[in-house]
């Protein structure tokens, strides 16, 4: 399996192969992550979580949701490419951050924000 530093350079090889890194700002590629997040949620909206299992374990419902994520993911990656920021420093630094705003003897079994947690 790739690494994630692999992954993003195949990304950016496929990007550049096409010259499309001047397309690439990150306000466009802030705008096509919510685009592709907004493609996303279309694949389950209205739809229980009942309805959105048995869309997963049909092959080609599950291939679309997969590829819709794969949008989010790349752009995703995009966007840190474009603003020199490392996902896996990011990552690491929400969840320490997660961790102090989510205290789990407060926050297990409890979906209230975290300025709401007593």
């Amino acid at each position: 399996m790739p690494d994630l530093q692999d992954l993003i350079q195949e990304i950016i090889s496929f990007r550049d192969e096409r010259n499309w890194k001047r397309f690439h700002t990150p306000r466009n590629l802030s705008a096509a992550l919510a685009l592709e997040a907004g493609e996303l949620q279309e694949t389950m909206l209205w739809k229980t979580d009942g309805e959105i299992e048995q869309l997963l374990c049909t092959p080609d419902r599950r291939t679309s949701i997969s590829s819709e994520i794969a949008d989010v993911l790349i752009f995703g990656l995009l966007m840190c490419e474009a603003t020199g920021i490392n996902p896996t420093m990011a990552i690491r630094e929400k969840l320490i951050e997660n961790e102090k705003r989510y205290p789990a003897n407060l926050s297990r079994d409890n979906a209230t924000k975290y300025t709401k947690l007593c």
